[in-house]
């Protein structure tokens, strides 16, 4: 097919006028194929028609076209379903006890360390311990009699000489006495579940006194 002078400066014109108003796009659509289709029966020559085949053949590649932009927008949906399915089927969780896989604190010289111990049994009396990286126990905390539940404790970063502990990982060990005189352990960085929050996406679960997001739990029991 023959395309005149003046009709491919009227299209060009045309594509510029747009570009000014649009951002530059770095694939082709199925209304950009149909656009281009447009112009060239707009502007043919007319002692020269497309040759209807070619119409026919461009035809069935814009079906084709717009046949798999279906089936892309399709499978987006399905994607987009079926991770707010999943998003909502942590709700379920709530109530089970998560393993954050972890049973060490981040502390820094000077400053106040908290942190949250989960308690599965009322507690008569026991001690938290606070231990270095070589396993030796530098602090510990007094506990009193108290319900079941999570407790919040903060050192203030001195061992039991009353120094400063350096910057460093410390591990938590909590073992008490529950109400019936039994002797327990709890293990640091395992909690029950309370809620679950969707945020930007994401999706966190309160632990203790934070949110943390789902994918830094290890186990779910």
């Amino acid at each position: 097919m023959a395309i005149t002078s003046t009709g491919l400066n009227a299209a060009l014109a045309t594509d510029t006028q747009k570009s000014n108003n649009v951002a530059d796009k770095t694939s082709l659509k199925k209304d950009d194929f149909l656009k281009l289709l447009l112009v060239e029966l707009q502007h043919q020559d007319p002692t020269e028609p497309m040759d209807s085949e070619k119409i026919l053949s461009q035809t069935s590649q814009l079906a084709t076209l717009e046949s798999a932009q279906n089936t892309n927008d399709a499978l987006k949906n399905l994607a987009t379903s079926l991770g707010e399915s999943q998003q909502f089927s942590t709700i379920s969780a709530i109530g089970k006890m998560a393993d954050l896989g972890n049973d060490t604190i981040p502390h820094k010289e000077n400053e106040t360390s908290s942190f949250d111990v989960y308690f599965p049994s009322d507690v008569k009396d026991g001690t938290v311990s606070i231990k270095d990286s070589d396993g030796n126990v530098i602090r510990t905390l007094d506990l009193e009699e108290s319900s079941k539940g999570v407790q919040q404790f903060t050192w203030n970063g001195r061992d039991s000489n009353g120094d400063n502990s350096p910057d460093g990982i410390y591990k938590i060990e909590a073992n008490y006495t529950d109400t019936d005189d039994k002797a327990q352990t709890t293990k640091f960085g395992a909690y029950p579940i309370e809620s679950v929050r969707f945020e930007g996406g994401e999706t966190l679960v309160k632990v203790g006194s934070k949110y943390v997001p789902m994918s830094s739990i290890k186990e779910v029991y």
